[in-house]
């Protein structure tokens, strides 16, 4: 299988402006990305997706750029732009300001894909913060491993645990925490664009429910990793000191 790797990379950002060239550790945010997605296996090739010429200079001295389209709403129809001009089987839309991502988790993400049409990552949710964070997306699986649903909201709701304190929540069940990767194949990322923005979509600001109310069917890959992204100035420091640490 021909499976690209897409990162979408826009200069906007409004609280870290020009976030892809920002330098961590001697080197753009973005290239730290690339090279994590050049070290995995199952990948043929790694190509930024951009509408912003700055990206698209710097990037182009260590990836593939493709420019596109600069309305387009979301990183999902950026990448379905440049997988509509590419020969390829499956790509991985792997975020721009994931700068520790680990190879294994875009591996195992594409090696869903084999049987799927598309595929995600999730990991135990471990910290009490993130329970009832909005911020942090949960994912509940079947008893194939496929995505039932996706919130905001912490689900399931446990009703015997409900009064209790968040820990003693926490641990009455295993909750997933979904990472915001994805792999699809071909034919369906570009059939998925080209459904309207769906009623669940909208009320909770997630793309892949588009998926699962259209009737496409997400695996779900279980990791042992937690996304650390760059979202702020604050976040720059922390992820050197991981890189520092590796």
């Amino acid at each position: 299988m021909q499976i690209l790797g897409i990162i979408p990379a826009r200069y906007a950002s409004t609280r870290l402006p020009g976030k892809p060239l920002v330098r961590i550790a001697g080197k753009p945010l973005l290239q730290h990305v690339v090279e994590r997605c050049q070290l995995a296996q199952s990948l043929n090739e790694v190509i930024v997706a951009t509408d912003d010429e700055r990206v698209a200079a710097a990037a182009r001295k260590f990836a593939r750029v493709e420019l596109t389209h600069p309305e387009h709403p979301s990183g999902t129809d950026r990448i379905a732009e440049v997988a509509a001009r590419c020969r390829c089987d499956a790509v991985v839309n792997v975020q721009g300001d994931e700068p520790l991502i680990e190879p294994a988790v875009i591996d195992a993400v594409a090696g869903a894909l084999a049987a799927r049409e598309m595929s995600t990552a999730a990991t135990p949710l471990k910290h009490v913060e993130d329970y009832d964070n909005p911020n942090v997306v949960k994912v509940v699986v079947n008893a194939t491993g496929c995505a039932l649903y996706f919130s905001r909201r912490t689900i399931p709701y446990v009703r015997d645990a409900a009064r209790g304190p968040l820990a003693g929540q926490l641990a009455a069940f295993p909750f997933l925490k979904h990472l915001g990767i994805y792999g699809y194949r071909r034919e369906a990322l570009l059939r998925l664009v080209r459904f309207p923005v769906s009623a669940l979509e909208q009320a909770e600001k997630l793309e892949q429910l588009r998926a699962l109310e259209n009737g496409m069917t997400i695996a779900v890959v279980r990791v042992d990793y937690d996304s650390v992204g760059v979202d702020a100035p604050e976040d720059v420091k922390r992820v050197e000191k991981l890189l520092a640490k590796q």
